[in-house]
């Protein structure tokens, strides 16, 4: 779905976040409200793409936008950034999934995450998908590195910048998912042609 059509969903995607989030007894209302504040800044944003995965009601949703060319998604990256990532960056093939969600309900939750992004990062030709985890979630962290996302640094901002009051910079976790082939001589599965090269 594309962001004329996500907008006409937010209540519904705010829903499905309270149901398959693990937030503390009272905590929902906030919660669900900073939820909404960064779906509504997300969809703005240029390429903006929603993936949902439906049964017999939401059973999940993945959505994101491609990363603009000038790299301002790696904003506060500490240190250097690996020198494929810039350049996948560069050329514009680097997509940023900045939510997963699936119900508690569903019966293969990891599986259906992991579908969800594969899929959104295919059909937006994808050479590279990014997300940003905050360091003090370690079931996330986890599970991500277990389907093969690979963290790549710290990074350190807030997460929800469109607030009015953004909160102090939080250390959070740049990941990356490689969609090439993996081999002896490209480990990483970040692969390179002419497309991917940085033009001068």
């Amino acid at each position: 779905m594309d962001r004329w059509q996500a907008e006409t969903l937010q209540e519904d995607l705010a829903d499905l976040y309270v149901e398959s989030s693990r937030a503390q007894p009272g905590a929902e209302y906030r919660g669900r409200e900073e939820f909404l504040r960064r779906l509504t800044g997300d969809i703005r944003r240029p390429g903006f793409a929603l993936l949902i995965a439906e049964d017999t009601a939401f059973a999940g949703c993945a959505y994101g936008f491609p990363v603009g060319r000038e790299g301002t998604w790696w904003r506060g990256f500490e240190g250097t950034l690996p020198q494929d990532v810039e350049q996948l960056t560069a050329s514009g093939h680097v997509f940023a999934i900045t939510e997963t969600l699936v119900h508690p309900h569903t019966g293969d939750r990891a599986g259906t995450a992991r579908a969800l992004q594969e899929r959104l990062l295919a059909d937006h030709h994808a050479s590279l998908g990014a997300t940003l985890v905050n360091e003090a979630d370690p079931v996330v962290l986890d599970a991500l590195r277990s389907w093969g996302w690979q963290d790549i640094g710290r990074v350190l901002r807030s997460r929800d910048p469109s607030a009015l009051r953004p909160p102090a910079p939080a250390p959070l976790r740049a990941l990356i998912l490689a969609l090439g082939p993996r081999t002896g001589a490209r480990p990483d599965g970040l692969a390179h042609d002419n497309r991917t090269q940085r033009h001068r």
